[in-house]
């Protein structure tokens, strides 16, 4: 069987070549990344995801949360945490509120902001 042709490798600035299908030269061989399937097994996603998502919906009755406690009533399209996973928060139903899409986007933006004031 052919060799493979010899190619750069992947890494920032490294002149190396390579024949490894990762890309990467023996000197950054630790750079590449296993194959994972979808979120990498993180985040949301799959049927348990769907579950709790409609669970919390009909819990709240498919109203938007934040629009409620302001003496509003729109109706949810979203669910998100109450307390971002990257600030601790748990994905679990105690964590989680029904959201309209404008809510959501106000939210996202307020704890980005946050996350950059920190640092992170």
């Amino acid at each position: 069987m052919p060799r493979r042709p010899a190619s750069p490798c992947r890494a920032r600035l490294c002149g190396n070549l390579t024949r490894e299908r990762h890309g990467y030269c023996e000197e950054h061989a630790d750079l590449a990344k296993p194959w994972t399937r979808g979120r990498g097994g993180r985040g949301r996603g799959g049927r348990p995801w769907r579950r709790l998502r409609r669970q919390v919906l009909e819990r709240d009755q498919y109203l938007c949360q934040r629009c409620r406690r302001a003496g509003r009533a729109a109706e949810a399209s979203e669910v998100d945490h109450i307390v971002p996973t990257a600030e601790g928060g748990a994905t679990a139903g105690h964590n989680l509120e029904a959201l309209c899409g404008p809510c959501h986007k106000a939210k996202t933006l307020e704890e980005a902001q946050r996350a950059r004031q920190r640092g992170g």
